[in-house]
């Protein structure tokens, strides 16, 4: 399962170029936004800034071949130990991309969710992720996901302590209802960028089959450049998704009559 990410990848069928099996969710670990500023001689703040110049772009890309829902992990619940800085500069960041994207939603009828507690953002931001998911709840065109201030075992213990609190037994269905991304597909494909080979703590509930694909590019490389999201598309349609049931091998050599 965790499989490199191939240089060469076989073509796939499809018209004009779709692939032929197309992942519902496509969720991205956004990582190399500071290694890309180091390597260009910039400063490491611009690397974050590099790294929000496409996202309307690529989302665009990935539904218009199918995907439904895309997935950004943004900020998690451990980048608070990070400067203050740079943590100072990431909120004022995202302020000023989710007002950006409050206007996609009307214009591209999508819907918007912002997954993660919003007990230590800024208000002004918290309030923000409020109205962006109120505003779009209805709309149909494709659901956009923001993991902010997200964690994936600080996602399932408040799912525990809801489940107790309800006081009913859950199923595994009745559980996910409490967590935050619960009413989110299942992810199919996870792509993280900059060869880092983890998955760090995300969605972990909704990455149980997930299909991973761990890539050399940095995230404000990948962000600008279709032709790797079509080699993420291409190979996750070469990928062989048996959901833990196996092939139906005659394991026994049995003749068949």
């Amino acid at each position: 399962m965790f499989k490199l990410f191939k240089k060469k990848t076989s073509a796939i069928s499809g018209v004009n170029g779709t692939p032929g099996r197309v992942p519902s969710h496509v969720a991205f670990i956004c990582d190399g936004n500071r290694r890309w500023a180091e390597k260009h001689g910039l400063p490491p703040l611009m690397g974050h800034q590099a790294g929000i110049q496409n996202f309307e772009g690529l989302v665009d890309w990935y539904m218009a071949r199918g995907v439904t829902t895309v997935t950004f992990f943004i900020f998690s619940t451990e980048n608070w130990g990070r400067s203050d800085e740079e943590v100072g500069f990431l909120m004022n960041l995202f302020q000023t991309e989710l007002a950006k994207n409050l206007k996609n939603a009307v214009k591209k009828n999508l819907r918007y969710r912002v997954v993660g507690t919003r007990d230590r953002l800024p208000k002004k931001l918290a309030n923000l992720c409020d109205k962006l998911e109120h505003e779009s709840a209805e709309n149909t065109g494709g659901t956009v996901v923001f993991a902010l201030n997200y964690g994936g075992m600080d996602e399932i213990v408040r799912a525990v302590n809801d489940a107790i609190s309800a006081g009913v037994p859950v199923t595994r269905e009745t559980f996910e209802s409490y967590l935050d991304s619960g009413d989110l597909l299942p992810i199919d494909l996870m792509v993280r960028t900059s060869n880092e080979c983890r998955i760090s703590n995300f969605l972990l509930w909704k990455l149980a089959y997930a299909e991973l694909m761990f890539i050399p590019e940095d995230w404000p490389d990948f962000i600008k450049n279709p032709k790797l999201w079509q080699r993420t598309l291409d190979e996750f349609a070469g990928r062989d998704r048996r959901f833990g049931g196996g092939k139906k091998d005659n394991y026994l050599g049995k003749k068949k009559k």
